[in-house]
């Protein structure tokens, strides 16, 4: 899956962008996420939207995207991932484990909350993603606590190698789940 984030575009360059993303994405037949908006998303031809805990509800998100829209929800604290279980969402998101640039001011969560996320109900029937810090390095201590799916962005973004390190990531991943 493929998320568009990007909090300094215009709403039309969200769109735009967006649009380019998704059509990228088709061609390849992986699903394109945009983050925040759900009428952005459909505006765009997105999959799905991404929601935080103060952006459109999910419910919201629904209604506007449709049925069979993918939707996600950020959650960062074991009363917001209990709520979720009462969203019309396919995903969730546990953390940010580690503080991270890119949710300025938010803490981060530590490797607990991905046990306490991994041991619900709602952890052992919905898919849900590890976010903040995620490298090959932390990506073992995540997995013991019970991640197997995760989100990347600087390690990637900010890396002079980008394909050597989603190769990394790929190896740190399958050997944590025990796949490699």
């Amino acid at each position: 899956m493929v998320q568009l984030r990007d909090n300094e575009l215009s709403a039309r360059g969200l769109i735009e962008r967006g649009g380019e993303a998704a059509a990228v994405c088709a061609d390849f037949g992986v699903p394109f996420i945009l983050n925040d908006r759900p009428d952005l998303a459909l505006a765009c031809g997105a999959d799905g939207v991404h929601v935080g805990q103060d952006d459109a509800p999910p419910s919201v998100a629904r209604e506007i995207l449709g049925p069979d829209a993918v939707i996600g929800l950020s959650t960062h604290a074991s009363e917001e991932w209990t709520l979720a279980a009462h969203e019309p969402v396919d995903y969730l998101s546990a953390g940010p484990v580690n503080a991270t640039p890119t949710k300025p001011g938010r803490a981060g969560t530590g490797v607990g909350y991905l046990s306490y996320a991994a041991s619900t109900s709602l952890g052992s029937t919905m898919p849900w993603f590890v976010t903040g810090g995620v490298t090959p390095e932390t990506i073992p201590d995540m997995a013991a606590n019970g991640a197997r799916r995760f989100v990347v962005v600087r390690y990637l973004t900010e890396s002079d190698e980008p394909e050597s390190a989603a190769r990394r990531l790929r190896v740190a991943v399958d050997s944590a789940a025990g796949w490699g």
